[in-house]
């Protein structure tokens, strides 16, 4: 048996230039952290005794005899993808809901090539599991999604990264003293809206677009850079809020289906209440709203905003982990015996 955990993330700047056919010529940034909630995926060696060769469970239960016949298309990739060939179970569980602007598709993808990996007892670096993530998601399974997402799920922390047009992606910590980053922790709360929403789909409504919107997608980017000069100043930490505001505002203009008139009166609420600035995470649509607030107003922000779930979280730095270890292989050699006296192949 092997479990991995896998984090999901909090975006604050920069989101848009991630995707590669806007980096790809102009360059990007993104001021991301990875947070405590995660993504866990268990993964053995299947026992030789029952009809099917695959189970998997997630919000649904498969069980199948080949690789093609998985319905789920990241657990089908993945496992062609590595060639795997022998009887295997896999398990998913989250801590927060899917399609929901925290990452949740890309932490799943990270966090399975992890387990797999280990379950045929390699040890992936973090730079591989992005760059297979990345791969799986955009070239293997054409989703609409950027960069940003697999590389903060693989390396964990507070991270500024950096998307060359020659492709070469760099992680480089944010280095700031321990008091700021608690200080700014303690200003930020979430909350769930309730809307779930598919990230690619909302992103199909500027990705295609990003000629008419390169004003807008400067700006994103332009705000790392203040942001990253804010958190290594003595300013007052309200400048990194507005900033958030300021963001938002920014990315509102990419395309009618970033927001809704629903979410539009939700955030002005919670400006009413004291906050200095927020954002939808992801693409947009639903899903997470991130709100910067000092925290003497949070509580007033709890009580105006009362019917959405609100989720204490914390910064974390782990990335994605094996957090068991148990190969089993008394299970994988039984199945490499049964494999061999059936003729099974490669599928």
């Amino acid at each position: 048996m092997i479990i991995s955990r896998t984090p999901y993330r909090i975006s604050f700047f920069g989101g848009g230039t991630d995707y590669p056919a806007w980096y790809r010529e102009h360059g990007g940034a993104v001021l991301a952290t990875s947070i405590d909630k995660y993504c866990y995926l268990s993964a053995r060696f299947l026992p030789p005794f029952f009809e099917h060769k695959i189970r998997v469970v997630y919000s649904k239960i498969e069980n199948c005899h080949e690789i093609d016949e998985i319905a789920h298309p990241a657990v089908r990739e993945i496992l062609r993808f590595l060639r795997f060939d022998r009887g295997v179970e896999i398990h998913h569980d989250g801590d927060l809901p899917a399609r929901s602007g925290i990452g949740s598709s890309s932490s799943f993808c990270v966090g399975l090539l992890h387990a797999m990996h280990a379950l045929n007892g390699r040890m992936p670096s973090k730079q591989q599991l992005a760059a297979e993530g990345i791969h799986i998601e955009q070239a293997v399974l054409h989703e609409t999604v950027g960069s940003q997402d697999q590389v903060t799920a693989a390396h964990g922390g507070f991270n500024h990264l950096c998307f060359q047009p020659s492709g070469e992606i760099s992680v480089r910590p944010v280095t700031i003293g321990a008091e700021r980053m608690r200080a700014l922790e303690s200003h930020l709360l979430l909350f769930f809206t309730g809307v779930k929403r598919t990230s690619s789909d909302v992103a199909q409504g500027y990705v295609h677009n990003f000629d008419g919107n390169k004003r807008h997608l400067r700006i994103m980017r332009d705000l790392v850079d203040e942001a990253l000069a804010v958190l290594a100043s003595d300013r007052p930490i309200d400048a990194f809020g507005a900033l958030l505001h300021e963001s938002w505002l920014a990315k509102r203009s990419l395309s009618k289906e970033v927001s809704t008139p629903e979410i539009d009166e939700i955030y002005q609420t919670a400006l009413g209440a004291g906050a200095l600035g927020g954002k939808l995470l992801g693409a947009g649509g639903g899903g997470f709203l991130l709100l910067f607030a000092s925290p003497d107003r949070h509580e007033l922000l709890k009580q105006k905003l009362a019917t959405l779930i609100h989720v204490p979280f914390r910064f974390e730095s782990a990335g994605s982990q094996i957090i068991f270890y148990d190969p089993e292989t008394e299970y994988a050699d039984e199945e490499r015996r049964h494999q061999h006296d059936r003729g099974d192949r490669d599928p």
